[in-house]
């Protein structure tokens, strides 16, 4: 059986269809044109689906505040000693990471990419590994761009606790652009590394702009990449901008180190580490999806106020 025209009959018994944690079936290719027929509501928020653009979705928006993407508040960070050299790292260099599938890096943001580790002698890239042929295509590429491939550190698979964990051993994160990380920038900044993202007009390339929000970052949203490219090599120079003598104590901190710090001080009252805040707006608005449905209204947009805790 076809589970694509399973979903896509509108005899099956579903009085209302919503699409929830996914890209907008509005741009699907022809191929699944009939699931376009299927969905009635679309679940965003007003960075990834802004109300002014309802035009160009097929389906009605629903706007969820803040952010769209659930997060496990109680994800398990594995408690181990993070080592450099266990995980392929050298033991000095500023590292770069993302750790997103390798098919969302394409040709502009990765010789964006490139230009960042040159004007950043000593810092690397780390990537996560799951294609060979990947790696092998990347290391060349980036030699073609003047880069040693040698500075593109492949990470493999670990279980999702040291996955986190070893997070923690990166200085930031670098968003992929047509399709931006979704649950691997959500673990990025569970895990206390901050991203920097450049948005475009589209869904998928919203989503590190609508986590960044929520994380109470906004100041890592670049405008373009001319922007994105600038911001991380000034991340990655940045001298020690800030000393306090507390108690005896002098602490320094770098501009990375102080976004780090804030990432962490955020995790405690931030929207995007919010769980339940999030589960009650998204039983908002189921209630008022079948309210406007059991009252014979054709589905129509809908923008939920936010629910705190």
């Amino acid at each position: 059986m076809d589970s694509r025209s399973t979903f896509s009959d509108r005899s099956y018994p579903k009085p209302l269809s919503v699409g929830c944690v996914s890209d907008s079936v509005t741009h699907d290719p022809p191929y699944l044109a009939s699931l376009r027929k299927s969905c009635d509501y679309l679940m965003g928020d007003a960075i990834l689906t802004p109300p002014t653009e309802q035009d160009v979705f097929l389906e009605k928006l629903v706007i969820i505040p803040h952010n769209y993407l659930a997060n496990d508040c109680h994800q398990q960070i594995a408690d181990i000693p993070l080592n450099r050299a266990l995980y392929g790292l050298p033991e000095s260099g500023f590292v770069f990471c993302c750790f997103n599938h390798n098919i969302k890096i394409e040709p502009t943001i990765f010789e964006v990419w490139m230009k960042i580790l040159a004007a950043v002698p000593g810092s690397l890239l780390w990537l996560l590994n799951r294609v060979k042929m990947a790696e092998d295509n990347l290391q060349r590429e980036a030699k073609k761009l003047g880069i040693d491939g040698e500075r593109l550190i492949f990470a493999p698979p670990l279980p999702k606790a040291e996955h986190l964990a070893r997070h923690r051993l990166a200085d930031l994160f670098l968003d992929t652009y047509y399709y931006n990380a979704h649950t691997t920038g959500s673990d990025a900044l569970v895990a206390g590394v901050p991203i920097l993202t450049c948005p475009g007009r589209t869904f998928a390339s919203r989503v590190g702009a609508s986590l960044l929000t929520a994380a109470g970052l906004p100041e890592l949203i670049a405008q373009n990449l001319q922007e994105y490219e600038k911001l991380a090599v000034e991340l990655a120079r940045s001298p020690t901008i800030v000393e306090q003598l507390k108690q005896k104590l002098v602490r320094s901190h770098t501009k990375v180190q102080q976004l780090k710090e804030k990432l962490a001080a955020n995790k405690l009252t931030f929207p995007l580490f919010d769980t339940p805040r999030l589960a009650r707006n998204i039983e908002k608005a189921y209630q008022k999806m079948w309210e406007i449905y059991t009252s014979g209204n054709s589905p129509q947009q809908i923008i939920i106020n936010d629910t705190p805790s």
